[in-house]
């Protein structure tokens, strides 16, 4: 029972089976057959669109086609009309150059012809010219004999004349000129010279460094020297100054180039003198103090100069250098007092001329500032000064100023000017400066000599301690014209030919005389 039952089932099964497989085949047949249908359509359709679209890429193709023949058109009719009218303007052109071509033609034609009548006329003028000179050998010849000169000595003649004749206008010129130019000039000057006088006025005498100590008696240069010597040239030592004991009564002579070191000397001694205790040790202790408080002095003096001027802000190493002046001299004129005095007056013109008052102040109290150390460092004082000044940086035209102010450069600025124009005014004034006797009587004598070695002189006079000269000239020989020339020449000799402070006044004097008797 159990067999047929299975057989049975696996009856049923097969039967199912076969259906199932056959209803499959059926549902594939049918979805293939639908998915051909698909398919077909899709061809058909995708048939159609590619139709389409070719027919449109034709249509949108032939439209660009025909856009771009109607541009070509456009820029090909634009092209014509340009080249029509460049063809038209080459043809006028063309035109232009061949009417230029026969204008230059004819204008060769008419040059040659010129040519031409020019070669004629300069052969004529040729033959006219041989004619002439051969007329002015004639005169010439005939000049010579009638004259009794030849004619190299008819040409120096007449050249001399010319060159007094212009020398006597040259002459008119200059005296016109300066006539014209020195009122308005000399008023100006004299003015603003005037007001800074006027307006800072020192003393006449002035501070000088002092080289000998007074001793109370003789007996106390036995002292200063010591036993063998040991004294004094231990104070020589210390100070770096010589002690000159001579036969000088009660006076000890200090001989340095360091202005310095020879206050300091003469301070120290003088301190030795009244203590009474010299010897070696003292003198090193005495020396090393009074140099400690010759220092502070070299300070406060330049602070205290630069503080009377209202200068700020200048290095303390030339605060130092400026205070060293106090000890030095320049022809008995303490240089410290004259470079403030020189301060005050660049100040004061300044500002009449309406200029920086400080800057010139402080060109003014630093111009002399290389006379410091003019015995350490060789070289004008001025020169050394501008390199002094350049070294604590200070602004170029100061050192510029200060190298200027003896014209060892040219001076190229107006403060350069003021500074000389003060430092003249300040080392000019009466009772400034003092100079040896010999060197004074020689310095007059050289000035008369200079001026009695010019042609016409009669006479001259040095006058005003050498800051005038006046010439007399003899009238017969030099004229008012010849007296401005000779005027010039004397001062430029001058300046040539000797050094001085300031300036000198040269006057020339022309004068005719008329001289009769009344008898009885």
């Amino acid at each position: 029972m159990n067999d047929i039952v299975m057989i049975i089932g696996l009856l049923c099964f097969g039967v199912g089976f076969g259906i199932a497989f056959w209803l499959k085949g059926r549902m594939l047949t049918e979805k293939t057959k639908t998915a051909e249908e698909e398919a077909a359509k899709i061809l058909n359709e995708a048939a159609r669109r590619s139709e389409t679209l070719i027919k449109e890429a034709d249509l949108e193709v032939k439209d660009k086609l025909f856009k771009m023949k109607t541009e070509f058109d456009a820029e090909t009719k634009d092209t014509r009309a340009e080249l029509k009218s460049r063809e038209k303007w080459l043809i006028q052109k063309e035109e232009n150059i061949d009417n230029k071509a026969e204008q230059c033609e004819r204008r060769d034609r008419e040059i040659k012809r010129q040519e031409k009548l020019l070669s004629k006329r300069e052969n004529h003028l040729e033959g006219q010219e041989k004619k002439y000179q051969d007329l002015l050998e004639e005169q010439k010849s005939q000049l010579e004999k009638i004259s009794g000169l030849t004619a190299e000595q008819a040409k120096e003649l007449l050249i001399r004349a010319m060159e007094n004749e212009a020398r006597y206008e040259g002459a008119k010129l200059i005296k016109k000129i300066e006539n014209e130019t020195k009122e308005d000039a000399d008023k100006k000057a004299k003015k603003i010279v005037a007001t800074a006088i006027q307006r800072y006025a020192a003393d006449f005498v002035a501070e000088r460094t002092v080289s000998v100590v007074q001793l109370p008696n003789d007996e106390m240069k036995g002292r200063i020297i010591g036993r063998e010597g040991r004294n004094i040239r231990a104070l020589e030592a210390a100070t770096g100054i010589d002690l000159i004991i001579d036969d000088t009564p009660e006076a000890v002579i200090l001989s340095g180039f360091n202005p310095v070191r020879r206050e300091v000397a003469r301070i120290a001694l003088t301190r030795l003198i009244s203590d009474g205790r010299i010897h070696p040790a003292r003198i090193e202790d005495v020396v090393k103090k009074v140099g400690q408080e010759v220092d502070q002095t070299i300070k406060e003096a330049g602070e205290q100069a630069a503080f009377d001027l209202g200068v700020h802000g200048i290095s303390n190493e030339l605060i130092k250098v400026i205070g060293r002046l106090k000890f030095r001299t320049s022809y008995a004129q303490n240089v410290l007092q004259h470079s403030v005095e020189v301060g005050f007056l660049c100040g004061i013109m300044a500002a009449e001329l309406g200029l920086n008052q400080k800057l010139a102040r402080r060109m003014g109290l630093l111009h002399d500032i290389g006379k410091a150390i003019d015995h350490e460092v060789e070289g004008p004082h001025a020169l050394i000064g501008s390199n002094l000044a350049k070294k604590y940086n200070e602004s170029p035209k100061v050192v510029h100023a200060i190298a200027a102010h003896h014209e060892d450069v040219p001076p190229s600025s107006v403060y350069a000017l003021l500074v000389q124009a003060a430092d003249g005014l300040s080392g000019a004034r009466p009772g400034a400066r003092k100079e040896l006797l010999e060197n004074y009587i020689k310095r007059l004598e050289d000035l008369e000599k200079i001026a009695k070695s010019f042609n016409g002189v009669a006479n001259t006079f040095a006058i005003q301690a050498g800051r005038e000269l006046r010439v007399i000239v003899e009238s017969e020989k030099i004229t008012d014209e010849d007296a401005t020339l000779l005027c010039r020449d004397v001062a430029k000799k001058i300046e040539e030919s000797l050094t001085f402070p300031g300036q000198i006044k040269v006057m020339v004097i022309r004068e005719t005389r008329a001289v009769e008797y009344a008898n009885k």
